[in-house]
């Protein structure tokens, strides 16, 4: 099947049902209920089988307009329980003078963040869209090719059938298929960078403190976790040459913790019991478009950022939910088409500023704390401390525990998606 008229045809086909993908699918889901429109979230690994790569063992730093956007979403109060909220981030150069310190309380705020594992939110995410009926599922599910019609989007699935959807969203990571696919490049600046993650027990309470300790060989987080059975815990992304990183990752439990120890150094006392090490290669991936004709790219697809600040999520959230305000409020108008140029470019538009600094903001921290040049490393020592004693500076960071400026979508403030009056859904031909 090739073509609208003998293939399915759905008006929305999210690919890819990691946290992005999975957080668009819910936001669009309340919306559509009781409509005759149809979403389709399709995933090439069904997340309960435990193989899921959007949902192993990393933990993600969630700002407050996240936190804010996943109770608007019903989300939560699911993981609250789960989350280690942040009270203070503590900023520093190893060898060098410079610190800096950032506190919840001095900036009229409960917490800077949160610290929550993917998985319980790869779980909660899907809880909810299993028991949705306007959200279909499709997984295992992968998405082999793509042809554009007038007025839909064909895609050709790994079980030999086809979808047709008026909009087709690639979700579906950084080295996304379906951006590929819709003919949009990307590129990728290789920062020669592995990040080593891992979580770790504590001998010294860790009082919410998240960590970012800058070293000759990259940085260390350092992330609070709630008690395990009564024992502190942290996560811990350390960042190293892909040598070093296969080589640490090869270590046995006492050297591993004794080079990691060396490196952060004592403040949370002696670290033991190490849990799984995974690695990662670390780039910048910037898709050189958001959109393209019915497609549109978030999350990773869209730009894949280094942990250093721990905002990608952050911003692939707020992709999401840009993306589904657009669309809900273009199924309301007449045509009810959510594929429409004017969709899609109000969303390439809306985002085109938060993302911009975002990624000159992470990319510039990369390579200014990985500079090795003495008048550099002395700069930015001096950079720290000037940071500590200045409140407004310490204001303009704390905008990015509330989502940046400009104008924030609608679930970012709490609010539903308008979606009381959808136009009649109308087939492709």
């Amino acid at each position: 099947m090739s073509t609208a008229a003998t293939a399915p045809v759905v008006d929305l086909a999210i690919v890819g049902g990691g946290m992005v993908g999975a957080c668009l699918a819910l936001a669009l889901a309340d919306t559509l209920k009781g409509t005759d429109r149809r979403l389709v979230l399709l995933e090439a690994t069904p997340p309960d089988t435990g193989q899921s790569p959007s949902f192993d063992g990393r933990t993600s730093a969630l700002s407050n307009g996240s936190r804010r956007i996943l109770t608007t979403l019903g989300i939560w109060e699911a993981v609250v329980a789960q989350a280690a909220p942040i009270s203070r981030i503590h900023i520093s150069d190893r060898g060098r003078f410079g610190a800096a310190r950032i506190g919840a309380a001095e900036q009229g705020l409960e917490a800077m963040g949160y610290v929550v594992p993917n998985r319980a939110l790869g779980a909660a995410l899907w809880a909810r869209l299993r028991d949705h009926p306007s959200v279909e599922l499709r997984a295992p599910c992968r998405v082999v090719g793509l042809v554009r019609e007038k007025h839909c989007v064909n895609l050709a699935l790994d079980d030999g059938t086809t979808l047709a959807a008026r909009l087709v969203v690639a979700a579906d990571g950084a080295q996304s298929a379906v951006r590929e696919a819709a003919g949009v490049s990307a590129t990728a600046d290789d920062y020669g960078q592995v990040a080593l993650i891992t979580q770790v027990a504590t001998g010294k309470p860790h009082a919410g403190v998240a960590y970012e300790r800058f070293t000759t060989s990259g940085p260390i987080a350092v992330l609070p976790l709630p008690p395990v059975l009564g024992h502190q815990r942290v996560a811990t992304v350390w960042t190293l040459a892909p040598a070093e990183a296969a080589r640490v990752r090869a270590l046995d439990d006492t050297a591993f913790l004794g080079e990691l120890q060396q490196a952060f150094g004592w403040r949370l006392g002696r670290f033991s019991a190490p849990g799984e090490r995974l690695a990662y290669p670390l780039a910048l991936v910037q898709a050189a478009s958001l959109v393209s004709e019915r497609v549109a790219i978030i999350g990773n697809a869209a730009q894949g950022l280094h942990p250093i600040a721990g905002q990608g999520f952050n911003l692939g959230l707020r992709d999401a939910v840009t993306l589904a305000e657009c669309v809900a409020d273009g199924l309301a108008q007449p045509d009810g088409d959510p594929g429409s140029s004017a969709v899609l470019q109000r969303y390439a538009d809306w985002r085109a500023a938060d993302r911009r600094l975002l990624v000159r903001f992470t990319d510039g921290l990369v390579k200014l704390f990985g500079a090795s040049l003495a008048p550099l490393r002395a700069a930015r020592s001096l950079g720290l401390s000037l940071f500590d004693v200045l409140p407004p500076a310490k204001a303009a960071l704390s905008t990015l525990s509330t989502g940046g400026g400009g104008e924030l979508p609608r679930l970012a403030r709490g609010l539903p998606l308008r979606g009381a009056a959808l136009a009649p859904s109308a087939a492709a031909p």
